[in-house]
C-alpha cells in the first residue's frame, strides 16, 4: 500500500487534526470523482478510479490510531503487522483476563451499570494509551530506535479495543427484550 499521509498530503504524524484529515480528503475525493472523468479516455478514468480508491483507503488508515501509528512506525523502517506485533507482557495478560471475567460475570447477572463501569474504566485506559502514544511519537521525532516502545503499546490497544467491543457487544445484548 502507498504510504497514506503522501497520499492524502498531510504531515506524517500521530496527532493528526481529524477534522482537516475529512476535509482534505472531501476535496481530493471531489477532484477524483467519476462524473469529472466521463469524457476522458479510459486509461485516465481508470488512473482517476485507482486515485480515488487510495485516497479512500488512505483515510480510513489515518483514522485509525493504531493503523496511523503502524504507518507512522513503517515510514521510520520499523515493519508492521502480525511479525513485528509486541507479544503482551504477563501482567497485561493477566490483568486483560481478569477484567474479561468480571464483565462476563457482570453480563451473566444482566448487570447494565457494572458493564457501564467497565466500559467507562477501559475507554479512560484507552484516551491514556493513546495520549502517551502520541507523547511517543512526539519525542522521538521519527528515530526508529526511540519508537520501539510504540509496539507495546500497540499490543495494549489492541487488547483494550477487543475489551470495548466486548462491553458494546453486551451492552447492545443487554438491551435488547428477552
Amino acid at each position: 500500500m502507498t504510504d497514506p499521509f503522501d497520499t492524502l498530503g498531510v504531515e506524517p504524524r500521530f496527532d493528526l487534526d481529524l477534522r482537516a484529515l475529512e476535509q482534505r480528503h472531501r476535496d481530493l475525493s471531489r477532484a477524483l470523482h467519476p462524473d469529472r472523468y466521463a469524457g476522458a479516455p479510459a486509461a485516465e478514468r481508470r488512473l482517476a478510479l485507482g486515485r480515488a480508491i487510495e485516497t479512500n483507503d488512505a483515510l480510513r488508515v489515518l483514522r485509525d490510531p493504531i493503523r496511523r501509528a503502524e504507518a507512522l512506525l513503517q515510514r521510520a523502517g520499523l515493519a508492521r503487522g502480525e511479525e513485528t506485533q509486541q507479544k503482551a507482557s504477563p501482567a497485561l495478560l493477566m490483568e486483560m483476563m481478569e477484567s474479561r471475567e468480571e464483565l462476563s460475570e457482570a453480563a451473566r447477572k444482566r448487570d447494565r451499570a457494572r458493564v457501564a463501569r467497565l466500559g467507562d474504566a477501559m475507554r479512560a485506559r484507552e484516551q491514556a494509551t493513546l495520549a502517551t502514544i502520541g507523547r511517543a511519537f512526539a519525542a522521538a521525532g521519527g528515530e526508529a530506535a526511540q519508537l520501539k516502545g510504540v509496539l507495546a503499546m500497540l499490543s495494549e490497544l489492541r487488547y483494550i479495543r477487543r475489551f470495548l467491543d466486548e462491553v458494546s457487544a453486551i451492552e447492545e445484548e443487554l438491551t435488547d427484550p428477552i
